[in-house]
């Protein structure tokens, strides 16, 4: 069974970590390629991705799949890093039906190697597989929520067993530092929104976090976003995989359901709908009391509220990646605005 987890501390001081406003690092392509030649035994063509830490490229082969390419963040704690390689290793063996990316080791039978930066800075580099697909933009009909759900529930079953000494890392993304998002209410300019974070956040400080200190908790993804869920690219409604376990964090597993829940509530007269087909698939593969099914509305608010704090300040400080931070935004303010709506904070999610 997982183990209890202990009320986690305020996030104001995370507020101060410099990484969280740190852009990617720059890397010039062709020393990474003559790396990649001499310890992986790789060659192609590299382009650059997205990335809000890490320094990311898609690497095309001449003959094969393309890969994967990462450079962590000079200033990332190398046991995050680890963290993130144990993990998939121990998924590889624990879950290996599971579309996950796999990690391809260097010639030294290693699983990371320092590659400097442009400013000479060393980054952790490392090459995993890359999952056809593209990711889950559009709105998911009742059978594709619950499915995601089911996918959900095989990670964490898969999970469920993994420790690390990182684990109990803190984390500005982690439901449970809500509450000291409290200073970043200034950064919204648009008064209705704010109102709207700042209700959610107290709902959460009264409500979900109590509930939560007295919860198991495990190692969970944390950021089943629709940007790190893959499906088809010939057929939308089939889901392809799941990346980016830079979020992880060990937590009650119900903190897992709520923040991809975030992501699936819609405008209009049910706006639970998603949610709820998300539950229901995810209590096919993993029990969910009804205790705690009934928390969801509160910790879907709070997700949803973090998403808007965090995403203003930093991207009024990060202009130059202003669209890849804010791109949640959307979904955000119309789920918040809908969940506002409902006549109790607790309203039942049926399965």
């Amino acid at each position: 069974m997982p183990d209890a987890e202990a009320a986690a501390p305020p996030a104001t001081d995370l507020l101060t970590d410099r990484l969280m406003l740190a852009p990617p690092p720059a890397v010039e392509t062709a020393p990474l390629l003559a790396v990649l030649r001499r310890h992986w035994g790789l060659d192609g063509i590299l382009t650059p991705l997205s990335g809000e830490r890490d320094r990311n490229f898609r690497l095309l082969p001449p003959a094969g799949a393309p890969l994967l390419v990462k450079l962590a963040h000079p200033d990332e704690d190398p046991a995050i890093t680890d963290f993130q390689n144990a993990a998939l290793l121990h998924l590889e063996q624990a879950a290996p039906d599971l579309p996950l990316p796999r990690l391809l080791r260097p010639r030294d039978g290693g699983t990371t190697l320092p590659h400097p930066a442009t400013d000479g800075r060393p980054c952790l580099l490392r090459v995993l597989s890359f999952l056809p697909g593209q990711p889950m933009t559009a709105a998911l009909e009742t059978a594709q929520a619950r499915a995601l759900g089911t996918l959900a529930a095989r990670l964490d079953h898969g999970l469920a067993g993994f420790r690390h000494p990182a684990d109990r890392r803190r984390l500005l993304w982690d439901l449970r530092e809500a509450p000291g998002l409290r200073d970043l209410l200034p950064e919204v300019t648009e008064p209705a929104l704010r109102d709207l974070a700042a209700a959610a956040v107290e709902r959460f400080s009264t409500l979900g976090a109590p509930a939560l200190r007295a919860l198991p908790a495990q190692v969970i993804h944390n950021d089943l976003n629709p940007h790190n869920i893959l499906v088809a690219e010939d057929d939308p409604a089939r889901l392809a995989g799941i990346i980016d376990f830079g979020d992880m964090v060990r937590a009650p597993p119900i903190q897992e359901v709520a923040t991809a829940c975030a992501y699936l509530v819609r405008p209009g007269a049910a706006p639970l709908r998603g949610p709820a087909a998300f539950l229901a698939g995810y209590r096919a593969v993993r029990p969910v009391p009804e205790e705690e099914a009934a928390l969801l509305p509160v910790l879907i608010a709070t997700r949803m509220a973090m998403t808007v704090l965090i995403a203003h300040w930093r991207a009024a400080r990060q202009p130059e990646n202003a669209p890849y931070i804010l791109r949640n935004m959307p979904g955000a303010r119309t789920g918040l605005a809908a969940l506002a709506d409902l006549a109790t904070p607790f309203l039942p999610v049926e399965s």
